[in-house]
C-alpha cells in the first residue's frame, strides 16, 4: 500500500513557493497533453506537475538501466547504445522499441549506431 508521504510534497512547492520542486517545462509538458489527442481540452494546474514528476522518475529508471549497461561494458560514459541496450533488454520498455533501432551508418569508414526517432504527434 502506498505512504501518503511519498507525494506530499509535490504540489506544496518548492524554494520559491511558486516555481515548485519540478525541473521539466510545465507549459510544454500541458502542450503535449493537449495534443495527445481532441477530447483534451481542459487541464488543471496540478496534472502537469504529476507529469513533471513522472517524466523525472521515468528518465532516472531509464538511466539506472543505462548505466549498468555501460558498467557491464566496462565504460563510466553513458553511450546511445547503452539505451538502446537498456531498452531491448527491459520489458518495461518495450514500447521504446520502435523508437530506438540499431542501423548502421557509415561515415569516414567507421560504423556507429544511431538512434531512429519516430515522429509521434
Amino acid at each position: 500500500m502506498r505512504q501518503a508521504g511519498a507525494y506530499s510534497g509535490l504540489l506544496c512547492g518548492g524554494v520559491s513557493g511558486r516555481t515548485g520542486p519540478h525541473s521539466l517545462p510545465l507549459a510544454r509538458i500541458k502542450k503535449i497533453m493537449k495534443k495527445s489527442g481532441d477530447d483534451v481540452k481542459m487541464i488543471s494546474g496540478e496534472a502537469p506537475i504529476i507529469f513533471s514528476k513522472a517524466c523525472e522518475l521515468f528518465i532516472e529508471e531509464l538511466t539506472r538501466r543505462s548505466w549498468i549497461m555501460a558498467i557491464q561494458g566496462k565504460r563510466r560514459t553513458l553511450h546511445k547504445e547503452d539505451l538502446t541496450s537498456a531498452v531491448i533488454a527491459t520489458d518495461l520498455f518495450d514500447f521504446l522499441i520502435t523508437l530506438v533501432s540499431n542501423s548502421d551508418s557509415h561515415s569516414l569508414g567507421s560504423t556507429t549506431t544511431t538512434m531512429e526517432v519516430e515522429t509521434i504527434y
